[in-house]
This record gives C-alpha cells, structure tokens and sequence, in this order.
C-alpha cells in the first residue's frame, strides 16, 4: 500500500508538469492560435528557471525566471503570427527547434551545478495521515495552485464576459472585430499568457520535478501537452484528468521496474508516448466530434479589415 501511495504522489507530481502546459495551450487555442513550439518555450524556460535558483536560492524567482523566459518567446511567435501572418505551424515549429537549440547552448555551464536542499512540503495534520497523506498532502504548493487555477479557468471561460469575448475570438474573429473588440490585442494577450504557464511547467521541471538541467529534459512533454489539449476536447477539467492520466502512465513505468517486472526497460520508456498516439488515433476515429468541441477557427489567420 505504501508503494502505491508513492505512485500516486508521483503521478500527481508528473501529471502538474503537463497540466501547467496543456491549460497554457488550451488558452492560446480558445483564442484561435495553434502554438506548436510549447517543448522549446519549456526548455528555454527549463534552464533560466534553473540559473536563477542556482544564483538566487529561491524556487518562486526561478518560476517567475521561467514564465518570463515563456511569455518573451510566447509574445514573439505572437508578433509574427498575429500581426505579420506567418504561418502559425510553420512558426510554432520554428520556435521550437530554436527552444532547443538554445537552451543547450545557454544551459552549458550549469550542467554541473546543484541546487540548494530541497525543501519538503506538508499540510499539517493532513500530511500525517497514513497512506492517504504521504500520496496527496505532501505535495509542493504548485501542485494544488494548479488544480486550483483549472478550476479559475473554469469559471473564467464559461461564467464571465471576458471569457465569453477569449471565447468568441476564437470561433469567429470577424464577428468579433465586426463587435467591436481588438481581436489581435486580445489574441496576442492569449499567447503570451499561455507562454508564461508553459514557462512556469518547464521551470517546475528542472527546480521541483528533477531538480537539475540536462539538455532535452523536457523529453517531449510539450508535444504530450499540445495532444492533451485535442484528448481534453478544450476543456480545462479533462485537460487535468488527462495530464494525471497521462502522469501515472509516465510513472508507472518507474513502479514497474521497481518491483522487477520482467520487461525491457525501453518498452515501458515508451509507454506515455504510445498511449499518447492510441489516444490520437481512438479520437481521430470521430472528426466530427472533433470538429463540434474544437474553436472554429483554431489554426486560421485573421486580416482585419479584408
């Protein structure tokens, strides 16, 4: 029971890092943006989150280190897929093959380094529980400040006028310029926050998850993310079922080993990334579905005044 509560607290721990990132490119796409350059956003993010808390010692700066590196990046593929018309595939996929580049060379001098002690997170009371407490109340605050922010989102999109307005950008731009909103400002706004989340998952990732820079550590969890949001059909609830779904299957790989299961360790390496594909495919099986949830004009460039 004991290894299973660890299991759970590690799913919990993984899925946050693909939850963080998917609700970031779920925002983006609510507003009509396919941003495809979420794993080199993560990695830029990775190392300048990392340096700063190498040189700061506090985790909150590194975070903030890392949504900033996320939104500049985020704001520039803004600037040129919005304003300029660049292709938004093309562009994302641009961004992220230089996310990549360039967090290796700018992550080389820190490959060695340490972080200060990490600190150990407890919910009085709650985190002394046996079995129940060590597997969900011994979590780091990031951890319930995103279930917590799943569930502003929530509110955000379906309950209040600015969601309504982030909403209707995204499936018909004209009615909206036609309305009177600034449907580029307000797309623009859309990216660059889900820059910043996708910043603070890839800072999460090198200060909390596995607190160290190695190049291409984000090993392909931004793609998993951008596939979260098509699983999720754009809502913020299945967005995190999926993300914790997606976690324990990532962890799961690390029980079994652990327990000497009899199988090569590549084939359980490769379980997240095929059950990513068997969901894509189980859902492709369906376009209309697809079609029905997703924003209309997701992925479509829009000229005011043509």
């Amino acid at each position: 029971m004991e290894s299973y509560a660890l299991l759970l607290a590690a799913t919990l721990n993984a899925g946050t890092v693909l939850a963080i990132a998917a609700l970031g490119l779920l925002i983006n796409e609510k507003a009509g943006i396919v941003n495809l350059g979420a794993e080199g956003m993560m990695l830029c993010a990775a190392v300048a989150g990392f340096a700063t808390v190498v040189h700061t010692g506090n985790d909150w700066l590194g975070f903030a280190a890392g949504m900033g590196a996320g939104a500049l990046l985020a704001a520039i593929f803004g600037l040129l897929v919005i304003w300029l018309n660049t292709n938004q595939y093309a562009t994302g996929l641009a961004l992220s093959l230089f996310g990549v580049g360039f967090s290796a060379f700018a992550g080389i001098k820190y490959v060695q380094e340490k972080l200060p002690e990490r600190p150990h997170f407890s919910i009085p009371v709650l985190g002394d529980i046996p079995l129940v407490g060590p597997a969900l109340f011994r979590q780091h605050p990031l951890v319930y400040l995103t279930i917590a922010f799943a569930i502003g989102l929530i509110w955000f999109l379906y309950r209040t006028r600015g969601g309504l307005v982030l909403r209707s950008v995204g499936e018909s731009p004209e009615s909206s310029h036609a309305l009177g909103y600034p449907v580029r400002r307000i797309r623009l706004a859309a990216v660059v926050v889900g820059g910043a989340l996708c910043g603070l998952a890839g800072a999460y990732i090198s200060v909390v998850y596995t607190p160290l820079w190695v190049e291409g550590m984000v090993a392909g969890k931004g793609w998993i993310a951008l596939a979260l949001t098509t699983f999720a059909t754009w809502r913020p609830a299945r967005v995190l079922l999926g993300a914790y779904l997606f976690g324990g299957v990532t962890m799961l790989q690390f029980h079994l080993q652990g327990v000497g299961v009899d199988v090569p360790s590549q084939l359980l390496t490769m379980l997240p990334y095929v059950s990513t594909i068997v969901v894509l495919a189980l859902i492709s099986r369906n376009p209309a579905w697809i079609r029905v949830n997703m924003p209309a004009s997701l992925g479509k460039p829009f000229h005011p005044g043509s």
